[in-house]
């Protein structure tokens, strides 16, 4: 159950974007100038970057917002970091010995 959280936590984000960017384009289009920030902020920061689409006004964001999008680039930061220290407990990963 706990890689099922794990997993659905990992994708939810890239998920909801690209949900977002087919659904109202103009929100994206609003947020970005083009295609190629939205496409690495799925790949990199995918929760900061929804938080910008959602949170994103016509004259940007302002006050308040910036604390949710920093936040989300936090949460993104910290996902990346336990992927990382956890990355020896994967089946067949270099340097575990199976007995």
């Amino acid at each position: 159950m706990g890689c099922l959280f794990a997993m659905m936590a990992g994708i939810f984000p890239r998920f909801g974007l690209l949900i977002v960017w087919i659904a109202r384009p103009k929100l994206v289009d609003e947020a970005f100038d083009g295609w190629f920030w939205p496409l690495l902020g799925i790949i990199f920061l995918p929760f900061a970057t929804l938080m910008y689409v959602v949170l994103h006004t016509g004259g940007g964001l302002t006050g308040f917002d910036w604390f949710w999008v920093v936040f989300a680039g936090l949460l993104d930061v910290i996902h990346w970091g336990a992927s990382w220290t956890q990355r020896r407990q994967v089946p067949g990963y270099p340097g575990t010995v199976q007995i």
